[in-house]
């Protein structure tokens, strides 16, 4: 059986910001804010998960709408909103459970498109990325800016197996993430898999899941985004916005709408 790209993130839930405060943490979300701030209207986040860009971009005062397939990673977010007691992100930020394949909004809605932090990547399907290309070219308006995130070390990442990646605290447990990595050079494939170990003092649970990404190079990129109508304005290495070569740490590609 056929595996989705979208498998995985329910189960990753619980454990996604606690993780990615020790890798990303949250160093780029300044780039998007100065990106988004120059929107002129209500900015679309795909795959905006907890929340970790959406929310800081709202209490910055952006208009935004953030979809997401994960019911359970929408739910942290709207637990994030909750816990802020802030009317700035109520008014400004309003989520949706959807799919980026098929977005559920009317034609030219939104001046600016953002799929932050590889999210395109979760994408493991030539047709499911063309979808998706089509369907924001669909809502974004004539002119509008589409922001693209690649994580470019993905399929470098050499394969081993149960490794201990991550330890820490998180919600009064012991976390230990243990991970094995699998390539599929052919189909662009790299699938890491995961397992959680929860220890709450005798008490020891795991969670298994996997999360599979498809990287395409900054050209391939590229050119599904002009079959789609857009043309690239600019591709950077960093999110302090310098040039863009195939050992920048990011890809970031900037894109309009023709």
């Amino acid at each position: 059986m056929k595996r989705e790209g979208w498998e995985g993130w329910d189960q990753y839930a619980p454990f996604y910001d606690w993780e990615n405060a020790q890798t990303l943490g949250r160093r780029d979300v300044p780039f998007w804010r100065r990106l988004a701030s120059a929107a002129g209207g209500r900015v679309l986040e795909l795959g905006c998960g907890t929340g970790r860009v959406s929310t800081p971009l709202a209490r910055a005062g952006i208009a935004l709408v953030g979809i997401d397939r994960s019911a359970p990673m929408l739910e942290r977010a709207r637990r994030r909103i909750t816990h802020a007691s802030t009317q700035q992100l109520t008014r400004f930020l309003r989520l949706v459970r959807g799919d980026i394949r098929q977005l559920p909004f009317e034609d030219q809605t939104f001046p600016m498109v953002l799929a932050p932090y590889g999210v395109l990547q979760s994408l493991i399907r030539p047709r499911d990325l063309t979808a998706t290309l089509e369907s924001v070219a669909r809502v974004i308006a004539a002119g509008g800016t589409f922001g693209i995130d690649l994580v470019p070390d993905v399929p470098k990442w050499r394969e081993y197996d149960n490794r201990v990646q991550l330890r820490g605290k998180a919600g009064g447990a012991e976390l230990t993430l243990i991970e094995s990595v699998r390539q599929d050079p052919n189909r662009r494939l790299t699938t890491f898999e995961q397992k959680y170990v929860e220890r709450r003092g005798s008490q020891i649970r795991e969670h298994r899941f996997d999360l599979r990404f498809r990287t395409l190079s900054v050209p391939q990129m590229t050119q599904q985004l002009e079959r789609a109508g857009f043309a690239v304005d600019a591709v950077l290495g960093d999110y302090r916005g310098r040039p863009w070569d195939d050992r920048a740490d990011v890809w970031i590609i900037v894109a309009k709408k023709r």
